[in-house]
């Protein structure tokens, strides 16, 4: 079976609401089809690669082609995990969790996006907290890294939520102009200060050597219990 050759497949993070894995090709598609249908206000650009400025069938395209490429671009060592997320079966967006050299550095960085008809209901939170539980009592973490432009206040409000505290900033060029990249930061500590929504992880264990740890007995938690 294909999941024992890629057990990242049978990787599983469940929230009150969500459940966040890997799509199969058909949900790969729904995916592509929600970017397609815009995933923000079309006067701003939350991303520093505008790859939604690309017209709707492109979009969709690049959705399909990002998601392939960085499963056929995996090592141990460098790795970016997408994860559709699903409301009530229907996918919703899309979290990103990615390291470098984990088994040594010990953080991650997050990134996401949502279906523009699904903003503004918590979604982005609960899926935010969803790996970074995974990140955290999964992987051991020592730290999470995220970022935000200052002119994107829906994901500033989400990381301060979650407990993150200011890193510094960048400056981009986006869209022909500077832009400042608010960089975030969270520890284990802070992590666990903050964290109120339950979290279950099934299927990780088999995964570990992938993301370059040692392999352990996989067992279902709740992140609260």
């Amino acid at each position: 079976m294909l999941i024992d050759h890629w057990p990242l497949l049978g990787l599983r993070l469940n929230t009150p609401r969500l459940e966040l894995r890997l799509p199969s090709g058909e949900e790969l598609s729904e995916l592509a089809d929600l970017a397609a249908q815009g995933v923000h206000e079309p006067d701003r650009m939350p991303f520093y690669v505008p790859w939604t400025d690309l017209p709707p069938t492109e979009r969709a395209r690049s959705v399909v082609q990002h998601h392939w490429l960085r499963l056929g671009n995996w090592t141990p060592d460098n790795w970016s995990l997408n994860l559709a997320v699903f409301e009530a079966g229907q996918i919703v967006g899309l979290q990103t969790i990615a390291a470098r050299n984990y088994a040594a550095v010990r953080e991650v960085a997050t990134g996401s996006w949502l279906g523009l008809r699904h903003h503004g209901r918590g979604i982005g939170t609960e899926m935010r907290a969803a790996v970074l539980q995974l990140a955290f009592a999964g992987l051991e973490a020592n730290e999470a890294t995220s970022g935000a432009f200052a002119d994107n206040p829906s994901s500033l409000r989400v990381s301060s939520k979650l407990g993150y505290e200011p890193d510094g900033i960048e400056h981009h060029v986006v869209r022909g102009r500077v832009t400042v990249m608010r960089r975030l930061r969270i520890s284990r500590a802070q992590w666990e200060a903050h964290q109120n929504t339950p979290v279950s992880i099934t299927g990780l264990g088999p995964c570990l050597p992938l993301l370059g740890l040692t392999d352990k007995t996989d067992e279902p938690f709740d992140a609260l219990s």
